[in-house]
C-alpha cells in the first residue's frame, strides 16, 4: 500500500560520458551536472501520461510511447502494477542530442523514482533492462553505456549484454572531467550509422588494449596509463568531422594539462579528463577560447565522477 505522503516523486538523474574514447559501448560513466529532473505522479486511471516536457524547445514528443521516459514508466508498470496509473512532468535540463545521455537521463530518472514510489518491487537488473529497451526507442540501438551509469552511478564496464554482466570500475579520487558542448546537433542514429563496419586487426588489437590499459590505470590510479589509453581507433575517426574545431579543442586541452580527450558518445559534446580540479578548470579555459574565437555558442560544465546516480529532489520524500 502506498502511503499519501509518496502519490508524488521528484527525481534528478544525471548526464553520462559513454564510450570514454577506447571503450566503445562498453565504458561510461556519471557526472554531477547537468541531468534531468521528472516529476511522477500517482493517478487512478491506468497507463502513463506525459503531461509536459519543460526545456526541450518543443522537440520531444509527449506521446508516452515514442518518449523514453513514457517507454520506461510503461514497462515498469507492465512488469510490476498493470492496473496502476502515472502522470509525468519532464523537465530537461540535459540538450537534446549533445552526446550527454540525454534520453538515458530521463528514463533513469523515472525508473529510479517509480521503484521508490511502488516499494522496491525492481532489482537493479530489471530496472537496467527496461533502460536498455527504452534507449532502443530513442535511438535504435540497446546500448547501455548511457543510461546503466545514470542509473547506478559511478563508472561502469559493461563486459556482456547478453547475458548483462556489469562491472564498477574503481575511480581515482581526483580524476575531473571536463566537459564543453558546442550547440550543433548530433542524431545518434546518424553517428552510429557513420561507423565501420569492419575493422582491420591490427586497429582492433590495438584498440583492444588501450581499453585494457585504461581499466588498468583506474585500478593502480596510473594517470600516465590513463593518458596513454585514451585513444580511440574506431569511433572518434568517423564521428571528429560532425563536431566543429574538434581537434583544435582537443589540442588545446591537451596542452593545458589534459590527460586525454574524447567524443562524449555520438558527440558533439567533448569531454577531458584531468588530475585534479586545478587543471581540469585550466583545460576548460582553453577549450572554451576556441569556441570564443570561432563565434561557436557553447556551454561547459567540471565535475568528478558521480558514484551517487539518481537521487530523490522533492522535499517531501526523503531518501530510506
Amino acid at each position: 500500500m502506498i502511503q499519501e505522503a509518496q502519490q508524488t516523486i521528484t527525481v534528478f538523474a544525471p548526464a553520462t560520458v559513454a564510450n570514454v574514447s577506447c571503450g566503445f559501448d562498453v565504458f561510461g560513466f556519471a557526472v554531477h551536472d547537468p541531468g534531468d529532473t521528472v516529476q511522477i505522479k500517482l493517478r487512478e486511471k491506468p497507463g502513463v501520461s506525459i503531461i509536459s516536457i519543460q526545456g526541450d524547445n518543443g522537440v520531444l514528443s509527449s506521446d508516452p510511447q515514442k518518449n523514453t521516459a513514457g517507454v520506461a514508466a510503461q514497462q515498469f508498470l507492465d512488469a510490476f502494477a498493470p492496473d496502476a496509473g502515472v502522470d509525468i512532468v519532464l523537465y530537461k535540463g540535459l540538450p537534446v542530442g549533445s552526446g550527454l545521455g540525454s534520453s538515458a537521463a530521463s528514463s533513469a530518472a523515472v525508473l529510479f523514482g517509480m521503484n521508490r514510489l511502488f516499494g522496491h518491487p525492481a532489482d537493479e537488473k530489471e530496472l537496467l533492462v527496461f533502460g536498455l529497451r527504452s534507449e532502443k526507442t530513442a535511438c535504435g540501438s540497446a546500448h547501455g553505456d548511457n543510461v546503466i551509469p545514470s542509473l547506478l552511478g559511478g563508472f561502469v564496464l559493461i563486459r556482456s549484454y547478453d547475458p548483462l554482466d556489469i562491472c564498477h570500475l574503481p575511480v581515482p579520487d581526483d580524476l575531473y572531467c571536463t566537459l564543453i558542448y558546442p550547440h550543433v546537433e548530433i542524431e545518434t542514429r546518424k553517428a552510429r550509422e557513420l561507423l565501420p563496419v569492419n575493422i582491420p586487426l591490427r586497429t582492433a588489437i590495438r584498440q583492444w588494449g588501450n581499453t585494457a590499459g585504461f581499466v588498468a590505470g583506474l585500478y593502480r590510479k596510473d594517470y600516465e596509463l590513463i593518458a596513454r589509453s585514451m585513444e580511440d581507433l574506431i569511433a572518434e575517426p568517423a564521428r571528429a568531422g560532425l563536431i566543429p574545431h574538434y581537434y583544435t579543442v582537443v589540442e588545446s586541452a591537451i596542452e593545458a594539462g589534459a590527460l586525454g580527450c574524447g567524443i562524449s558518445g555520438s558527440g558533439p559534446t567533448i569531454f577531458a579528463l584531468s588530475k585534479g580540479k586545478v587543471i581540469a578548470e585550466n583545460v576548460c579555459d582553453t577549450m572554451k577560447s576556441v569556441y570564443i574565437k570561432s563565434g561557436t555558442d557553447f556551454n561547459t560544465w567540471i565535475s568528478s565522477v558521480n558514484m551517487e546516480g539518481p537521487r530523490i529532489v522533492n522535499p517531501n520524500v526523503q531518501n530510506p
